[in-house]
């Protein structure tokens, strides 16, 4: 299956972007269920909580801005490297 590297690294894009937005209205209704979650993910390490989460607008412009590139850039990496193996 081709794939199309920049549609790909779109659609990755979008797809962070969209999570990334889910996750900070849910930190914002359910912090410490979110903090968690956040804490099962990394295998139980043990995380300090804050007495607050960092909500402000700069911080999730930041998340949401780092989130999508670095999701685009994996996206359009592994459409590249698919396709380069699909050609074998």
């Amino acid at each position: 299956m081709k794939h199309e590297p920049i549609t790909t690294a779109n659609a990755l894009a979008a797809t962070i972007g969209i999570i990334f937005v889910a996750c900070r209205v849910l930190v914002g209704f359910f912090p410490d269920l979110m903090f968690t979650v956040a804490q099962s993910w990394l295998h139980g390490v043990e995380l300090a909580q804050k007495s607050s989460w960092d909500l402000s607008i700069q911080s999730f412009v930041l998340g949401l801005v780092s989130a999508s590139v670095s999701a685009w850039l994996v996206g359009y990496l592994f459409a590249s490297i698919s396709n380069y193996f699909a050609k074998k």
